[in-house]
């Protein structure tokens, strides 16, 4: 385990990082999370992840453990510690270590638990899925009632994601007990439909509120692509001229199939091609 991070105060080896066993991240998973990817050494869309933890921190009633300045300053140090020019950053803050293990929330001058880590990827397995495209199935959906919260409550996630992996999938869709796709267990879900529109769910408290679908909505908006923001069914999906997932670290990614039945000609179409070279040729060099 290489690497350095951010532990509270301190750069401290990736292997030697921990928190105390009183933290209320890890007893009640009371903390909130964000992941920025980075591109030729900048963080994308970076405004849009510090405005979105904020309100992570808000809808928690959490306070930060710094001003946005200091923290940005934190997690570029960690990039730069640990050399990352393509990779991500992930970034958690929980409400601190108590005294004492109660589901009531501490005295306000318990210090808050900040993380941040950094690392490589190698975006040959990026390409690849950009090239043959990604497979998923569809889940009921089990998670809480307040998806927009970037908590780190994410065992439906996990669960969904193990899923899928057992299907010989990338991903597991959600749907809700009205039958329609919420979204997927770490990504967004989108279709281009029979009338080729650009389509995702509306955003709600069902659905976390992607920094990648927002910036891609407003590049695809100023473009004058057609765009609905509205539920769509498995079925929807099937009939679809193309589907894909967005996410930080998965920027527009075919999809070619939905519980083992191919979409369109089961290939990664020519709208996603074009939709992920407006994202990435929307981002800084």
């Amino acid at each position: 385990m290489r690497g350095v991070a951010y532990v509270s105060g301190a750069y401290v080896p990736l292997a030697r990082a921990a928190v105390s066993i009183q933290d209320r991240g890890f007893l009640f998973g009371d903390a909130v999370y964000e992941v920025w990817a980075v591109r030729r050494g900048q963080l994308n869309d970076n405004a849009e992840h510090i405005a979105r933890l904020n309100r992570s921190l808000r809808e928690l009633k959490m306070r930060a453990p710094m001003s946005d300045r200091a923290l940005l300053a934190v997690v570029r140090e960690t990039m730069r510690r640990n050399n990352v020019c393509e990779g991500i950053v992930y970034l958690q803050i929980s409400r601190g270590a108590a005294a004492e293990r109660d589901h009531v929330f501490p005295a306000a001058s318990i210090a808050p638990t900040l993380v941040v880590t950094a690392k490589n990827l190698g975006l040959a397995y990026l390409a690849k899925r950009m090239r043959d495209g990604v497979k998923v199935i569809t889940t009921p959906e089990t998670r809480w009632a307040r998806c927009d919260i970037k908590s780190v409550n994410l065992l439906p996630n996990a669960l969904a994601k193990q899923q899928a992996k057992e299907a010989g999938a990338f991903e597991a869709w959600f749907v809700d007990g009205d039958g329609f796709v919420t979204e997927g267990a770490s990504t967004t879900a989108w279709i281009i439909d029979q009338e080729g529109r650009l389509r995702t769910r509306d955003l709600s408290n069902r659905i976390l509120h992607g920094v990648t679908r927002a910036v891609l909505l407003r590049e695809a908006q100023e473009r004058q692509i057609p765009v609905i923001e509205a539920p769509f069914t498995p079925a929807d999906v099937a009939a679809a001229r193309e589907a894909f997932v967005t996410s930080a670290g998965n920027p527009v990614v075919p999809v070619v199939a939905i519980d083992g039945k191919p979409i369109a000609d089961g290939k990664p179409g020519a709208m996603a091609a074009k939709l992920r070279d407006i994202y990435l040729g929307a981002q800084p060099v």
